[in-house]
């Protein structure tokens, strides 16, 4: 079910109110067809009870029935049988019985029974021969009409009826009602697409204002139309980039004082490390000012990935990788790419150099060696980095993208790292539309997936 409906606002107001104008006509079809009938059946069934009750009271008086109602054609005449002619195949009127019931009782008239039925008498007189003749002649095929009989027992034995025609069931009116129901589409459903429409068109806008904001500088005003309510969620969000953007910049300039103070005093120390006699002790500290550089590096690049000044590019990624492993086999670690296809994807290059550059460090590091493959993969292409380590346990996977986070166990400080490798891959990662995950291996060792859409 909901396979057919519709996503769009608009197409859904359409579709509900379509849906409440059928229940409303169809309830106006039922009460209409009801009311119809019931007009018919007392136009006929009044005039009915009243010749069956006049036929009864001559027929107490004594006096012959064919002489009333003589000038009357077969069709409503009035019978006297020994039996009721209404047979076991006829619809019964349990309605017809109850008002003829109540106008014999009023008039204070004693009968013994009352039977009323609805169905068709087939005559097969010289009267009925001649209807049934005219009719084909006419190239009239709708049959016999319906008759209405009215029987009313005033003896043993002894049975008044009196017969009617029922008009024929007239299928215009439910062509008419069906047509009135296509023009209250027109009228009611083309309007309401109008307006939902309207309502839609900045909605949409605003929706793929949200889905491509990825920084408040790169962020688009969206014009504020629509009705009052959406004027002022547009007006809103505008609003809200805004102060975003002033966030932002207030955040780099925070970053930038940061920085500058930081690095200052690190050169400092690190000009005051060089003069330290003993040179286990002298590399023990410049080591430990590196990784105080490193450390405010990681920290800065994650700080200012919302608003990154390397413009999207397209670049072939396998020739990327094999820049980046081409590095690291220069320095003597293991790492091998296994023939890249040749890929185009629109990327900021330094970031994706990064963060490919932390997954093949932190499998160097705690693997051992690191395999690089590139495959297609859901209209994107991914790069799987595999080590031979100890993985990590399934529980604790996702925590490790939390920054400074590391998995004590088996990465210990001597290794280096400050934990914001993997958190820094994956804000690149998402800020590219792209996904980054860790899945250990079933054989042995971990496996880290960069999505990147083509």
């Amino acid at each position: 079910m909901t396979r057919f409906w519709p996503k769009s606002l608009s197409g859904q107001i359409a579709l509900l109110m379509a849906i409440a104008l059928l229940v409303a006509q169809a309830i106006n079809f039922g009460l209409m067809l009801r009311e119809r009938e019931r007009l018919i059946l007392t136009q006929v069934s009044a005039p009915t009870i009243s010749r069956l009750i006049d036929a009864v009271e001559r027929d107490r008086a004594g006096q012959p029935l064919e002489r009333r109602f003589h000038h009357l054609p077969p069709s409503r005449g009035i019978r006297l049988t020994e039996q009721s002619v209404i047979r076991p195949d006829m619809r019964p009127r349990r309605d017809i019985v109850e008002r003829a019931s109540a106008a014999f009782a009023e008039l204070e008239i004693p009968v013994l029974r009352i039977e009323a039925a609805e169905g068709e008498i087939h005559r097969i007189d010289r009267f009925g021969r001649m209807v049934h003749a005219r009719r084909a002649m006419m190239g009239d095929d709708r049959g016999p009409r319906p008759t209405l009989v009215v029987a009313a027992q005033v003896g043993p034995q002894r049975w008044i009826s009196a017969t009617a025609k029922l008009p024929y069931r007239d299928h215009r009116v439910v062509f008419w009602l069906i047509a009135q129901t296509l023009i209250l589409y027109a009228v009611m459903l083309v309007p309401v697409i109008w307006i939902g429409r309207r309502i839609a068109r900045p909605l949409r806008e605003l929706t793929g204002a949200v889905e491509s904001f990825r920084s408040a500088e790169g962020g688009v005003t969206v014009p504020e139309s629509g009705p009052g309510d959406v004027r002022r969620l547009i007006a809103a969000y505008n609003g809200m980039r805004k102060r975003i953007a002033g966030m932002l910049d207030e955040k780099d300039r925070m970053l930038g004082a940061i920085g500058h103070d930081l690095r200052t005093p690190l050169a400092s120390l690190r000009v005051r490390v060089e003069g330290i006699e003993d040179e286990g002790e002298r590399d023990r500290a410049a080591a430990t000012v590196e990784e105080m550089n490193r450390t405010l590096d990681d920290i800065l690049s994650l700080a200012r990935l919302g608003r990154p000044n390397e413009p999207e590019t397209r670049v072939d990624l396998g020739a990327l990788l094999d820049s980046v492993v081409d590095d690291f086999q220069a320095l003597g670690a293991d790492v091998t790419l296994t023939n890249p296809p040749r890929t185009t994807v629109t990327i900021r290059p330094t970031l994706i150099t990064r963060a490919v550059r932390n997954l093949i460090d932190n499998a160097v590091k705690y693997g051992g060696r690191a395999v690089v493959t590139v495959a297609p993969e859901d209209d994107g292409v991914v790069t799987m980095i595999d080590d031979d380590g100890p993985g990590i346990p399934e529980e604790k996977i996702e925590t490790m993208f939390e920054p400074f986070t590391r998995l004590e166990e088996s990465r210990s400080r001597e290794t280096g790292g400050t934990g914001l490798g993997l958190a820094l891959a994956r804000a690149i990662a998402d800020q590219h539309g792209g996904r980054l995950t860790l899945a250990n291996r079933p054989e042995r060792g971990l496996r880290a997936r960069l999505w990147l859409p083509v």
